[in-house]
């Protein structure tokens, strides 16, 4: 019979699978086949731009783990430094299949993660873990080195123009024609070509534009009729006025509203919402103020006499929005009220009880 030969071959083959413990009978599983990373290639590189974020930066693929075992084998691809050896690794994703699809913004992400500068092109190591459950020692393939070029995901901060000019001393900004010390324009929240800001001219006012608080770096002068010449032509004029001035540098066109502010509400006794009651601009502190008395109720601020231009209050925190929500007044007696449109893009006001 050959049926010993037989059992001696079973025996010596599975002893390639199993081992025994020290401690006890039980068998443990012994892997064999680790993942091998097949695509991309060691040294590819990625350039990531947020205008491609949706889009697939590429499909990673592997070979198949091997447990010699029938089992479900769960992978996760992982990046780290180079030179981290993995210590404190990021999960691009996990998954039981033998690929998976990155996309831009989740490599950008991935990137940020580790530590690398935006607009910088610097290394990450990827590998594979194939796992299994506790009883089985996890399989890792061999580090892929891929270069990236991550972009950043913080909002751009906002840009400004100054206004220097012949104005300046008499309204308190500093010495004429000195753009540091000259008031601004902030860019808005939707366009970095648009800026917005309010300025006082406290007699006729000739002046300009600049891209930087110094000469030299880019200058807007007057080409007629509401637009602006870069580096070019004569100086901007204005008679005395406290004026919201906009301007946009990609069409080079501005506007200049001139602006007279006053408070309009039922807090004020007698008032529905008709007629207004005029402020007064304080050149020292560049404010528009009132005192006046208030009942239960609310108000706003209003510019010219006309609703195409108000603020109020969305957040009842202080801070102006145009258009915004009317400012509650909760009890009657005697108000000092302030209006600062002082500091572009950060319109604010005070009630004060006096």
């Amino acid at each position: 019979m050959k049926t010993p030969n037989i059992i001696a071959a079973l025996v010596l083959s599975s002893g390639l699978l199993w081992a025994c413990s020290e401690d006890d009978d039980s068998p443990v599983i012994i892997a064999s086949d680790a993942p091998v990373i097949t695509a991309p290639t060691s040294g590819n590189s990625y350039t990531l731009t947020e205008e491609n974020a949706a889009e697939q930066a590429d499909r990673f693929v592997w070979n198949k783990a091997n447990f010699n075992v029938p089992t479900q084998v769960n992978y996760s691809l992982q990046a780290d430094l180079t030179g981290n050896d993995f210590q404190s690794p990021e999960i691009l994703g996990e998954t039981t299949a033998t690929q998976l699809e990155v996309s831009v913004e989740h490599l950008n992400n991935t990137a940020l993660a580790l530590g690398l500068s935006p607009e910088e092109t610097a290394t990450l190591q990827l590998r594979v873990t194939a796992s299994v459950n506790d009883d089985f020692e996890n399989l890792t393939s061999e580090a892929i080195d891929i270069n990236v070029t991550p972009y950043s995901t913080e909002a751009p901060g906002p840009s400004y123009l100054w206004v220097p000019g012949g104005f300046q001393a008499a309204g308190g900004y500093g010495g004429d024609w000195s753009p540091a010390e000259a008031p601004q324009l902030i860019s808005s929240a939707s366009s970095a070509t648009e800026f917005e800001g309010y300025v006082y001219f406290a007699g006729d006012a000739e002046y300009k534009f600049t891209a930087a608080p110094e000469w030299g770096n880019g200058e807007y002068g007057d080409g007629g009729s509401g637009t602006l010449l870069l580096n070019d032509g004569p100086n901007l004029s204005a008679p005395a006025g406290y004026y919201r001035i906009q301007v946009n540098t990609e069409t080079l066109t501005y506007t200049l509203l001139d602006t007279d502010w006053a408070v309009i509400g039922d807090a004020i006794p007698g008032n529905t919402w008709e007629n207004d009651v005029d402020m007064t601009y304080d050149e020292d502190s560049k404010t528009w103020k009132i005192t006046t008395d208030l009942q239960a109720g609310e108000l706003k601020f209003r510019a010219n006499d006309s609703w195409d231009l108000d603020y109020g209050d969305d957040n009842a925190d202080g801070s102006l929005e145009q258009g915004g929500t009317n400012i509650a007044i909760a009890s009657g007696g005697n108000y000092t009220i302030t209006l600062d449109l002082s500091t572009p893009g950060a319109y604010t006001y005070t009630v004060t009880a006096n």
